[in-house]
């Protein structure tokens, strides 16, 4: 083997090794995700279950030594996941500069010099 083959296969393993340590750091926030499920819908668990049934089905559109597919899946399930659970929350628990009570509509607003 000549010298610049060695630093292909090397180069070659260690982006391999890259993409599959981005895949399973990926893999465990969406499953982190998981607890959320119970308010986030039927949406919401059909991107999570759906992107880890992706990930660990043998049949990709990339082969699996590229895991650049599985990556593309999972961070889209977070990212959707992430928007689900910020639209919830602000649905449920009001924005900060909001208040608790709606004011009352009897009340004449005078205006503020």
């Amino acid at each position: 083997m000549s010298r610049e083959m060695v630093v292909l296969v090397v180069i070659g393993g260690v982006l391999a090794l890259a993409t599959l340590v981005g895949a399973v750091l990926l893999a465990v926030r969406v499953v982190r995700a998981r607890r959320m499920l119970g308010t986030l819908g039927v949406g919401g668990k059909v991107a999570f279950y759906g992107a880890l049934i992706y990930t660990v089905f043998p049949v990709d559109v990339l082969p699996d030594p590229i895991y650049l597919d599985d990556l593309g899946v999972l961070a889209g399930a977070l990212i959707y996941l992430t928007r689900l659970a910020r639209q919830r929350r602000a649905t449920t628990v009001g924005l900060p500069h909001q208040p608790d009570t709606p004011p009352d509509q009897d009340r004449v607003r005078r205006p503020v010099p």
